[in-house]
């Protein structure tokens, strides 16, 4: 039932290709995306399904909606270069500790932390604040977190976690 919803969150997102950016039919498919995210996990964890399969399902659908969402906002939205270049340097950070943890553990973990949480939060708000708040103001509030959380990766994979923080979500 929870690698479903995840399921469901790929097709969502594939949606959003096809539809104007910023239309009613894309906030509804990017909501139904992100309500997908918070309930695949909660599902596995209550049905007792949690899985290793399921989270790397997760992972991935987690990529491809934030890869449609790039290819479809990214033109729209007036980003300035400084915001691209920090955004740039936090996702080299989250690369650099998926391949670091994979060599240390040579296991893929994915480090669902709290801090992760609310900076992928707050990303997913930016659409909706988008047409009320600049994105110069709205994006250093997201970098910020994010790159708080990509530092805290890097520090726990540097330290050895690999319980709690690097379990299987689903």
């Amino acid at each position: 039932m929870a690698n479903t919803v995840t399921s469901f969150r790929i097709v969502f997102s594939i949606g959003l290709l096809f539809v104007p950016v910023f239309s009613p039919l894309f906030y509804v498919l990017y909501l139904l995306a992100g309500i997908s995210d918070m309930l695949d996990g909660t599902i596995a964890r209550k049905t007792g399904t949690v899985s290793d399969l399921g989270s790397k399902l997760d992972t991935a659908a987690d990529i491809v909606f934030v890869t449609v969402c790039l290819i479809k906002m990214i033109p729209v939205l007036d980003i300035p270069s400084w915001l691209v270049i920090w955004i740039f340097v936090i996702a080299l950070i989250k690369v650099t500790s998926i391949v670091w943890g994979y060599v240390i553990s040579k296991e893929f973990f994915a480090a669902h932390t709290l801090m992760n949480k609310a900076a992928g939060f707050m990303l997913f708000l930016l659409p909706f604040t988008a047409v009320v708040i600049d994105l110069k103001y709205s994006g250093v509030f997201v970098c910020i977190l994010a790159t708080v959380a990509a530092a805290e990766e890097i520090h726990l994979i540097r330290n050895g976690a690999k319980t709690k923080v690097f379990t299987a979500e689903k």
